[in-house]
């Protein structure tokens, strides 16, 4: 027993060892006070569904962008919305130069985000696409320092970071940090060639590259995953046009869950997709990380009756409280959000067996999203 734990204790210092030297590898861009010259043309997508609460705060940050209107468009894909959020936009973007449409999603697979954004990238007018979420919030030189990164690299598909903002409790601090360190090995996979997260609400590919793929072709069965499963067929075609924007300045801002059974869903929906990935990599890295979390909570418990030496369980959970910090304090520092580092011990004591719990769910049990179930 003591064997094996040892052996998966060092698999995941090695693992997340090598994230770490991948954060560093990725080069922070900077866009020396905008000098590419604005020429991409870019479709904004956002599908969105019962949204009205947010939906205020980012369409008044598309209107702050930092770039000519007359070089992206807005397309909203309303996926039967039952509250004001369609007035709402249309309230807050008439009389702008900014060129918008609200159209209707049409369903034709299980998944109704893939079936929104398929639909409105075949109306879009633009070469680059780049998504976000309802919920969010871009900020002013968003499209300005995607412009400057397409012109200065070969590229086809970007990811950018995305943070939580509104993080005024511990449950929101929490899921901050378990956010934090997603984000910390999604720029870390990327150092070290071997990408396997990204996030749809920062997220930027050609059009042309999204129809040669067949776009969700493949996995639209699977209700959530428009990011990653796209993220894996694109690392299929073309490795190498592949990158991570690692820029301040394309940072996009989400919200934390405001409940637990909301954060539980939430989580679930993220986990149960883990079982269709292709990416060898990502499985081996979920893998990892459920064995360390379930070898902690496992160890802790029979460390109470004896059966396990405490001394042991005591190392073994140093050890992941030291490489993980690591990474979280790397992450923050990019994110200049240091001071959530002080959550950081209190939650490594829940997150083991927060993460066994999400994974149980999400294996056995079906879960509600917007309002709607979805069955595994």
């Amino acid at each position: 027993m003591i064997v094996a734990a040892l052996i998966i204790t060092l698999l995941y210092l090695l693992l997340i060892g090598s994230f770490i030297i991948g954060f560093d590898r990725v080069s922070v861009f900077s866009n020396h006070d905008n000098d590419s010259i604005p020429k991409t043309k870019f479709t904004i997508i956002i599908p969105f569904r019962n949204e009205a609460e947010n939906l205020p705060e980012l369409v008044t940050s598309i209107k702050r962008l930092n770039y000519p209107k007359s070089l992206y468009e807005c397309i909203f894909v309303d996926d039967d919305s039952q509250d004001r959020s369609v007035d709402s936009i249309t309230e807050l973007l008439k009389n702008t130069q900014i060129a918008f449409r609200i159209i209707n999603n049409t369903r034709i697979s299980r998944s109704p985000k893939k079936d929104a954004i398929t639909k409105a990238i075949s109306l879009a007018n633009s070469q680059w696409i780049i998504t976000t979420d309802a919920d969010c919030i871009v900020p002013e030189f968003w499209l300005a320092t995607f412009n400057s990164f397409i012109s200065k690299n070969e590229v086809s598909f970007i990811a950018g970071p995305v943070n939580y903002y509104n993080t005024n409790s511990f449950l929101k601090q929490f899921q901050a940090l378990d956010f934090m360190s997603l984000i910390g090995a999604t720029i870390g996979g990327f150092g070290i060639q071997r990408p396997f997260l990204c996030n749809g609400a920062n997220l930027a590919y050609k059009k042309d590259f999204f129809l040669k793929i067949e776009g969700f072709k493949g996995n639209n069965d699977i209700a959530s995953g428009d990011d990653i499963f796209l993220l894996e067929k694109a690392l299929k075609e073309q490795p190498k046009t592949l990158k991570f924007l690692k820029s301040k300045a394309v940072i996009v801002l989400t919200k934390p869950e405001s409940s637990l059974v909301n954060l539980i869903s939430q989580r679930v929906r993220w986990a149960s997709k883990t079982a269709n990935y292709n990416n060898s990599f990502g499985k081996f890295t979920g893998i990892i990380v459920l064995l360390m979390n379930a070898l902690l909570v496992f160890t802790f418990a029979l460390s109470l009756f004896k059966l396990f030496p405490v001394k042991v369980f005591g190392f073994l959970f140093l050890i992941k409280l030291s490489i993980d910090f690591l990474l979280l304090f790397k992450t923050s520092q990019f994110f200049s959000t240091e001071k959530r580092l002080y959550y950081y011990l209190i939650s490594s004591l829940f997150y083991p067996v927060f993460s066994l719990f999400i994974a149980f769910k999400a294996l056995f049990f079906s879960y509600k999203w917007k309002g709607r179930p979805f069955f595994k």
